[in-house]
């Protein structure tokens, strides 16, 4: 969000979404599933704490959305498996 014009552009977050939404379903992903976040690495906006240059955006932190995913489902009740390679 650091180098959208003007700063902190919901416009150019929008396009974003879209654009790699479309990729993210062409290599078979549900991006209905995937929190996009709007962030500031630069400034630090959204990522542990709400910020207020990002307004529009009502959805998690990028902490938050971290803490929102769920650890894959292993089959514990199978034979365990190891690569060995020589």
């Amino acid at each position: 969000m650091d180098a959208t014009t003007p700063k902190y552009s919901k416009a150019r977050y929008d396009e974003i979404v879209k654009e790699v939404s479309s990729y993210l379903k062409k290599v078979g992903y549900n991006p209905d599933k995937i929190p996009f976040v709007p962030i500031s690495g630069f400034e630090g906006d959204n990522m542990i704490e709400r910020s207020t240059n990002l307004d529009w955006y009502k959805g998690p932190t990028l902490l938050e959305a971290l803490d929102q995913v769920t650890e894959p489902k292993r089959p514990s009740d199978k034979p365990l498996r190891l690569p060995l390679q020589d």
